[in-house]
């Protein structure tokens, strides 16, 4: 088995940057499209000793990874995959969010224009990670919202699909691109990886456009915990929603019960790790992602 395919796990890089582009490496996706792009069929041989080394040597990171994660998942997310292109891959990146304007108004953005160096031609990336709750209803469906009950999964995959990837065919667009010298033909791709998290009820239905492979969490109300079931929790805070947990120590359950009592008293989602002791050093590790809702969500 060579170095491309070998298993490798997460948990044995230390530096959290590294170990999130890690996991963008091989996440799986939330969406099964002619359009996904799966960054695993063109990482080259050697990007895990790469990885390793950055791991290791973290005056070695690229410039990008050095910097303070920003407070938006989105922004993070966006300079992890620029590595991922650059630093990884290869690549050239012509464009990145640039807005496209018609008469003052703001009609899209195109997230990534690229050069795929080993396939010879111009792409543009429409990427996310997302997040969804799973909410059977009563017709027998399924609704998977965000965090943000605004968010929905069938209304961003439709998005994705019909909408963002299709913006450079806009005539505003096309504009924006000859000024900025790209010319030629330009395939539309899509990258969104995230999790589902399954409701505590059996009677939801995952879309079919949903990779079989797709990572995977529970959600809860508060009113559902009990002391028993959160032990061993963590809060999980942005970026650290990116790639897989773990600490040195123990989780302590006094530091817990802020965490839930913000729940209901702010009416906000908030997403846990369940922590077990694992690895040659003992450390507390990733088991489970639980996201714990108010009463009142969605």
């Amino acid at each position: 088995m060579d170095e491309k395919t070998k298993p490798h796990s997460l948990f044995d890089l230390r530096t959290p940057a590294v170990r999130h582009l890690a996991w963008l490496c091989q996440a799986p996706q939330l969406l099964r499209s002619p359009l996904t792009f799966e960054p695993s069929r063109y990482l080259p041989d050697g990007y895990q000793a790469l990885l390793r080394h950055w791991d290791q040597h973290p005056d070695s990171l690229p410039p990008l990874l050095r910097e303070t994660p920003p407070k938006r998942l989105g922004f993070y997310f966006e300079r992890l995959y620029r590595v991922l292109l650059e630093d990884l891959l290869g690549w050239d990146i012509l464009l990145q969010n640039r807005q496209i304007q018609a008469n003052g108004r703001t009609l899209g953005e195109l997230d990534f224009i690229v050069h795929n160096r080993n396939e010879g031609r111009l792409e543009h990336h429409e990427i996310a990670i997302k997040y969804y709750l799973g909410v059977p209803e009563t017709n027998g469906l399924t609704h998977w919202y965000g965090p943000n009950a605004k968010d929905r999964l069938d209304l961003k995959t439709s998005r994705m699909i019909n909408i963002q990837s299709q913006r450079t065919r806009l005539p505003e667009a096309q504009a924006l691109l000859a000024e900025a010298g790209v010319s030629g033909p330009i395939t539309p791709r899509l990258f969104m990886p995230g999790y589902l998290f399954y409701p505590s009820r059996s009677d939801y239905a995952i879309p079919d456009y949903v990779p079989a492979d797709h990572l995977t969490g529970q959600w809860r109300y508060v009113s559902e915990l009990t002391a028993s079931s959160t032990r061993h929790w963590v809060v999980l805070n942005k970026p650290d929603w990116i790639g897989p947990w773990q600490q040195a120590d123990e989780p302590q359950e006094e530091e817990l019960v802020p965490a839930l009592d913000t729940i209901e008293q702010k009416h906000l989602p908030l997403l846990f790790a369940a922590l077990a002791q694992d690895g040659p050093d003992r450390s507390w590790r990733e088991v489970e992602r639980i996201f714990v809702v108010p009463e009142s969500w969605p």
